[in-house]
């Protein structure tokens, strides 16, 4: 039996706002989005360049207040990431916690919008230990 990875789906209540994260500080990019009247949703699909093979697709249900839980079973996306330091300055500049810091020059972890934990992987070898990372304490949960 032959299988094919076709994508991941998470629930996003401000829809705009997540897909401007996934572009702004993973560069992800939007292949395509479906509107769908009838059923009131949006799915939007983002990837990075080279690998439109691989996306994240994005639901958003128009006017749903549910609360979406995330469970235990679930544990995270991970993307790997040219300069892991400079990533995470760009997204602590933006207000977004870095709920555990590159202490090692190598992984991080932060959250979506909905709370989509993301790890942040260094492609390659890790960086050298580097301040203000090595010294900064995990925040929240990741």
């Amino acid at each position: 039996m032959k299988t094919k990875y076709l994508h991941t789906m998470i629930r996003v209540h401000d829809l705009e706002k997540t897909v401007n994260f996934f572009r702004e500080f993973l560069g992800l990019e939007e292949t395509r989005r479906y509107d769908n009247e009838a059923g009131k949703f949006t799915l939007v699909f983002l990837a990075p360049p080279d690998q439109h093979d691989a996306p994240i697709e994005l639901t958003h249900n128009w006017g749903s207040d549910e609360e979406y839980s995330h469970g235990r079973a679930f544990g995270h996306l991970a993307y790997g990431v040219e300069d892991i330091y400079a990533c995470c300055q760009k997204m602590m500049d933006a207000g977004i916690t870095i709920n555990r810091p590159p202490r090692d020059g190598r992984m991080a972890f932060v959250k979506t919008p909905d709370g989509i934990s993301i790890e942040l992987l260094q492609i390659g070898d890790p960086l050298p230990v580097a301040e203000p990372w090595a010294s900064m304490e995990n925040t929240g949960s990741w």
